[in-house]
């Protein structure tokens, strides 16, 4: 049985937001809108290992108790090389992201940096994929 896990997110300007995940290197897999800028429901693939879900702040749902407020999320994606958490630390940065901790070794091995997008969310790219 394969295990896929997705994150959920909430932006205020969606438009924003697509933009930068494209630029750091998920992949578009559905996009719903209900009007210019409002994002319904958006799946973004990172590579094959999962990926986000999420949709625009502000728009009605019968769960909206119980989505994420906009800038208050974090996630970790796991890269293939030390090089790649290089170079998608400089996409992130170019697309308008900002440094809370530069490319790295930690002791406990691989590469990492993490970044916030422009409304506040935390996103770690490293090397390193954990115990699995």
């Amino acid at each position: 049985m394969t295990t896929t896990l997705f994150h959920t997110l909430t932006f205020r300007d969606a438009d924003a937001a697509v933009a930068f995940l494209e630029a750091v290197g998920f992949t578009r897999r559905a996009l719903m809108t209900s009007a210019p800028g409002v994002v319904d429901h958006a799946e973004y693939a990172w590579g094959d290992r999962g990926g986000i879900m999420f949709g625009s702040a502000g728009r009605r749902t019968a769960d909206d108790e119980h989505l994420e407020l906009p800038g208050t999320s974090s996630c970790y994606c796991v890269v293939e090389t030390d090089e790649e958490v290089d170079a998608v630390y400089d996409r992130a940065l170019a697309a308008g992201g900002t440094s809370v901790q530069a490319p790295m070794d930690p002791d406990y091995g691989g590469r990492t940096c993490t970044v916030r997008d422009a409304e506040g969310n935390q996103w770690s790219f490293g090397s390193y994929p954990g115990q699995a």
